[in-house]
């Protein structure tokens, strides 16, 4: 086993030879949008991303439903697994079977099997001084999708912020797979700040943030301040906010977003220094458009989180 329960992180891998591991991971929520087709596009991209986070490449998916038979129509559930087997297919992976229950809630994902080189395993664990922090999505889902929910989000936004929640993160893994990157994960349920306390603990390092660099989806900030924040976002920061800082610039909305737990978010890419600027340029020229360098990794042992 090379990554187990030891420490948090993306997905368990483990080593078949010297020149194989396998990644393993599992993913399944409750619907962020109305769209059945969708719903099954974004949950399925969301399970998918967890490979892509340890640097490797899925091959196999399994359904994992729980669906309310009683009281919902059974074409609801056709258009969910049908959206989810059209991402896994554009993913390149093979979609093999599955499991479903009858359940009072509806719930769907994947179960996922990726490959990757033992020496090319990624984890959130080895950061190093002086690395730079690059992100490739945009923040703020969290926040637009309970905006959505209270019937607040324009036509315009829900579909853009849905097409963004429902991208692979298979590109940026492709591209990053040719940089030095140290350490990866990527941005869902815990937020940014989350996701960053995961890799920071035990590094014996911390990580300086600059707010005005990360990208945001701007109507997230207007929805913020008008207090619609999901309750995931003040589990978060109770958990996370004796390890952050913030600088007396960083207004509290913007902070709010840092917290928001993301649905299918980017990648959290940790590259050494000389890297960075050239895998940020690389990621953009690839269509990852919203890549972005955000901050860097101190040296020291107080494992904090600056936002500045």
């Amino acid at each position: 086993m090379i990554v187990g329960l030891s420490r948090a992180d993306d997905a368990g891998v483990y080593k078949i030879s010297d020149d194989l591991a396998l990644i393993q991971t599992v993913d399944f929520f409750t619907p962020v949008v109305d769209d059945p087709y969708m719903f099954g596009q974004i949950a399925a991209a969301n399970a998918l991303s967890d490979v892509y986070a340890m640097g490797g490449v899925p091959r196999t998916a399994m359904n994992l439903v729980c669906f309310p038979a009683k009281e919902m129509d059974l074409s609801v559930l056709r258009e969910i697994v049908q959206g989810g087997i059209d991402k896994v297919k554009e993913a390149g992976c093979v979609l093999i079977g599955g499991h479903t229950v009858e359940d009072k809630e509806l719930k769907y994902g994947l179960s996922v099997t990726g490959v990757v080189h033992p020496d090319r395993v990624l984890t959130k664990s080895a950061l190093q001084a002086g690395d730079r922090l690059v992100i490739t999505k945009p923040l703020g889902t969290g926040i637009v999708n309970t905006a959505i929910k209270a019937g607040l989000a324009s036509e315009a936004v829900t579909d853009r912020v849905t097409r963004q929640m429902a991208a692979l993160n298979r590109q940026a893994a492709r591209v990053m797979d040719g940089f030095s990157v140290h350490a990866c994960t990527d941005v869902t349920g815990f937020g940014l700040i989350g996701h960053l306390a995961e890799m920071v603990e035990k590094s014996g390092c911390s990580v300086r943030i600059e707010s005005a660099a990360v990208p945001r989806i701007e109507e997230a900030i207007e929805y913020a301040a008008m207090g619609l924040i999901p309750a995931g976002a003040y589990r978060n920061r109770e958990f996370r906010e004796k390890m952050v800082q913030r600088g007396p610039a960083v207004k509290l909305s913007v902070e709010d977003l840092f917290y928001d737990p993301q649905t299918s978010g980017g990648l959290l890419i940790c590259a050494a220094e000389e890297a960075a600027g050239p895998l940020v340029s690389a990621l953009k020229a690839a269509g990852v458009e919203d890549a972005v360098a955000i901050g860097e990794v101190l040296e020291g042992p107080e494992e904090k989180i600056y936002v500045e």
